[in-house]
């Protein structure tokens, strides 16, 4: 396994195809942030798991998937 500090400049091996910086996710991460704070987080921790599933569920379908996301939520759950 590499080292993180091996792993520090991996972006410069590949150029235009690993950023150099996190900020995608951290764009990715901000609606969650925000409801979570707007709601005081959730109560109980099966409501947090859920959430993040959902959440997991949908951005990966945004990202990869020819059909609509609801329909890949639905998928999901039937499975």
């Amino acid at each position: 396994m590499r080292r993180a500090h091996d792993q520090l400049l991996t972006f410069a091996s590949f150029p235009g195809r690993v950023e150099p910086t996190n900020n995608a996710c951290e764009r990715d991460l901000r609606p969650a942030v925000i409801k979570r704070k707007n709601t005081n987080g959730s109560r109980a921790m099966w409501s947090a798991k859920g959430e993040a599933a959902v959440r997991t569920v949908v951005a990966t379908a945004r990202i990869t998937s020819d059909a609509s996301t609801f329909s890949t939520v639905l998928g999901t759950i039937g499975a």
